[in-house]
């Protein structure tokens, strides 16, 4: 739960980019006005982009921006039922039913009564969104939904069609007031248009230069500024190559923190190559840039 005084929504596009920026997020006006209709128009937030460039670091900023709860749905291939939404405690449900059979009691309604109510009931995220709690409705992040499996997310229909879930023994529980709804996707696989048309979407693309190094500055305020800025254009130009896995704004930060912590405060090609897998996760694409690439973009660097 969160201790954050819950504050209230933005009333514009332009207060809904100082709730980023109070949150250290440096957003562009597209990112605002969508997220700004998002949250009037109570639609749930579909976030599209490559890893690394600040998707699920939106719903953080936002949900303590508006001192709400963040519930957190880590998607991955498997995910079912039981470990989104709820399950039953069924040991402590076996204990019931031991110490009522113990008391003498052999009714079987009255058993499933007892042993199929709220109090056995175990709450997973889904569940948890719908149930709210102090402060208003939390903000409810389902990330990485393409990692999940087609038939989970044709469950989410349902969720974020009536905001409800269906729990056979229980009945219908829903939302008194429905979630702050953020999805993210990597795009390692289409999502159902059928999702897609209940939600307001938004492609997040890797910054520009200029912002790329303002994000640096904000969150490694400790780098050189001249370090930073080599940094930047290096990643930047590196964008452009046709990579396996191009790095994200996560994956220059730590670069840049890496750097600053050798005590470095400008990029040279020894460093450069000694700290490569800090940048890039793939052997292929480290090689490349050893073959000579990384040079070439270095000396550019340095030229400009």
């Amino acid at each position: 739960m969160s201790n954050a005084k819950p504050h209230r929504m933005p009333q514009s596009i332009d207060e809904t980019l100082e709730l980023l920026t109070a949150g250290g997020y440096v957003a562009d006006r597209a990112l605002a006005t969508v997220l700004f209709l998002s949250l009037t128009m109570q639609r749930p937030l579909f976030l599209e982009g490559e890893a690394g460039v600040g998707k699920t670091e939106i719903a953080k900023v936002l949900a303590a921006g508006l001192g709400r709860r963040l519930i957190r749905l880590q998607c991955y291939e498997g995910l079912d039922v039981s470990s989104a939404v709820y399950e039953w405690n069924y040991a402590a449900q076996m204990i019931e039913i031991r110490m009522a059979e113990a008391a003498g009691i052999h009714d079987r309604s009255e058993m499933e009564s007892g042993v199929f109510s709220e109090k056995y009931l175990i709450r997973r995220p889904v569940l948890e969104a719908l149930e709210g709690g102090i402060g208003g409705a939390p903000v409810f992040l389902i990330d990485e939904l393409d990692r999940a499996d087609e038939a989970f997310e044709a469950y989410l229909l349902e969720v974020l069609s009536d905001y409800q879930v269906s729990v056979p023994e229980l009945g219908t529980i829903r939302a008194e007031e429905p979630p702050i709804v953020v999805i993210t996707t990597n795009r390692t696989r289409e999502i159902h248009d059928a999702l897609k048309r209940r939600c307001l979407y938004h492609w997040v693309d890797y910054p520009d230069a200029a912002r790329e190094l303002e994000i640096l500055v904000r969150k490694a305020p400790h780098a050189n500024r001249q370090l930073a800025g080599e940094v930047v254009a290096f990643v930047q130009k590196l964008r452009q190559l046709d990579l396996f896995k191009a790095p994200g704004v996560a994956e220059t930060l730590d670069w840049a923190t890496a750097l600053t912590a050798l005590g470095k405060d400008r990029l040279d090609a020894e460093t450069m190559s000694d700290t490569m897998g800090v940048l890039l996760k793939y052997q292929d694409d480290i090689a490349r840039l050893e073959e000579g690439e990384g040079r070439r973009i270095l000396d550019e660097v340095k030229a400009g």
